[in-house]
């Protein structure tokens, strides 16, 4: 019969860690280039209203979007409580909406674009769904002399409706 022994003075092995360095690069550079940023902070309290259809926008880097609804909490001491219109982070906080206003944005998020697709902007309206129509109309028509004549209307799906 023979005999087993322990061997002593032998530990765990130690793991090799030199290449990982190299894959926490990796991952930093992935997650760098794969991320977007949020472009705007919306400063409107908007609860959009629900469709029974909806269709989704093809290439969201021609879409522009301007917010209309009350201001935020933090917001509602310095403009009050009646609807605002946001044109990526600037307030429009006036009766008639200054149509000069609508069009530097308009022009401004065209020649952002490639020339290519200048006629393809899209500008999306993201609205609380307690806003007076009026004040969307207003927006319209400023669009209309801007031209920006592809106009879209955010809404999110009817999930009863989907059952069916």
């Amino acid at each position: 019969m023979s005999k087993f022994r322990r061997k002593k003075g032998k530990g765990a092995q130690k793991i090799n860690t030199s290449s990982l360095p190299d894959i926490i690069f990796m991952l930093l550079f992935f997650f760098m280039v794969s991320t977007t940023m949020r472009e705007t902070e919306v400063q409107v309290q908007i609860k959009i209203p629900e469709v029974s259809e909806v269709k989704k926008l093809e290439q969201k880097s021609l879409v522009s979007y301007i917010y209309i609804g009350r201001p935020n909490r933090g917001l509602q001491g310095m403009y009050g409580t009646e609807p605002l219109i946001q044109l990526n982070d600037k307030l429009i906080n006036d009766e008639g909406i200054p149509t000069e206003t609508v069009q530097d944005f308009v022009l401004f998020e065209r020649e952002a674009l490639p020339e290519v697709d200048k006629n393809k902007m899209v500008m999306s309206l993201r609205i609380d769904e307690d806003i007076p129509m009026g004040k969307v109309d207003d927006v319209k028509q400023a669009l209309r002399r801007a031209k920006a004549l592809i106009i879209n209307y955010s809404a999110r799906k009817d999930y009863a409706e989907q059952g069916r």
